[in-house]
């Protein structure tokens, strides 16, 4: 690519970052007048829209901190885990918007250039466990999976595994672009990303260190990690909001668009910040928060509390 290209390329997405946060402005202005006067606890879904979009991208499982959150909120609009799973939504609007300008730059080079071509259908391939999984276990995890005993449990365990995979010594890595990965390095990050179908695993976690052990470093594993968010995430809401469709009310229509409005914005400004982080920094720090985090959810499962 020209230094030319690359020029126009950084001034069409500073454009866009003033596009959207207008946007997004005006977005949540009118989230909260449809919100405010149809729900009462409209504050507590601002508190859970902050909650999504802070950890939706962060290696801490977004979904295990909102039902956590729902819970000690006492929340009564979860519609069974369906608030905490749509308003993920708002963070796939924020992957596509942070990264519009290479989106359509990589829709234009699609039809001539095989790499491009390659990087989606390897996206494709990693989404698909996930996706097959899902669709068969969906009423079992939310059964069964969905309770601060396995979100404890299970923030425990990836903290630890989270610190180890860092700890121990590995090969340099061979992919520092995430579009060059390969289809069968991208087939193990699907795989490695299905294990966070369990609440208080994280997606992100799992996609990350999926694609660190196949060989990508921190910052390709991360952007790649952002970029499987939109078929997986958007899919997630998709079916979870068409099966809870018979249960939604008026006032559940006004929190989940404030919800997603929330964490569209909180999203979008994590996302710069993370790619930051982990230019520089390893995952130690979220793994031992991980465990703390999980051992305050046992105990207070233990009080009674959750």
């Amino acid at each position: 690519m020209g230094s030319s290209d690359l020029v126009a390329r950084n001034e069409a997405r500073s454009r866009n970052v003033h596009i959207l946060t207008i946007g997004a402005i005006a977005l949540l202005g009118i989230a909260l007048i449809i919100a405010v006067p149809a729900a009462g606890d409209w504050w507590k879904v601002v508190i859970l829209g902050v909650v999504e979009g802070l950890t939706e991208f962060l290696p801490i499982s977004s979904t295990g901190h909102l039902l956590i959150v729902s819970s000690l909120l006492d929340f009564e609009g979860s519609l069974g885990g369906t608030f905490e799973i749509f308003i993920q939504l708002g963070a796939v609007l924020a992957v596509v918007g942070y990264y519009a300008v290479d989106l359509l730059h990589q829709a234009r080079q699609a039809p001539r250039d095989p790499q491009t071509r390659r990087f989606w259908l390897a996206i494709g391939l990693a989404f698909v466990p996930a996706a097959v999984t899902g669709l068969a276990l969906h009423d079992w995890i939310k059964a069964v999976l969905f309770s601060p005993t396995v979100i404890g449990i299970a923030l425990i365990t990836g903290g630890v595994v989270l610190i180890i995979v860092e700890r121990l010594p590995r090969g340099a890595a061979t992919i520092h672009d995430a579009t060059h990965l390969s289809l069968h390095q991208a087939l193990g990050i699907g795989i490695a990303q299905a294990l966070a179908l369990t609440p208080g695993v994280s997606r992100s976690a799992s996609s990350i260190i999926g694609g660190m052990l196949v060989g990508l470093d921190r910052r390709a594993a991360t952007t790649f990690s952002f970029y499987l968010a939109i078929p997986t995430l958007g899919a997630a809401t998709v079916v979870d909001l068409l099966t809870s469709l018979d249960q939604l009310t008026p006032s559940d229509v006004g929190r989940l668009f404030l919800g997603l409005v929330v964490s569209l914005i909180v999203a979008w400004l994590s996302i710069g910040w993370l790619l930051r982080y982990v230019a520089n920094h390893s995952f130690v720090a979220f793994g031992i928060y991980r465990i703390v985090a999980g051992l305050v959810v046992l105990a207070l499962v233990a009080l009674g509390r959750l």
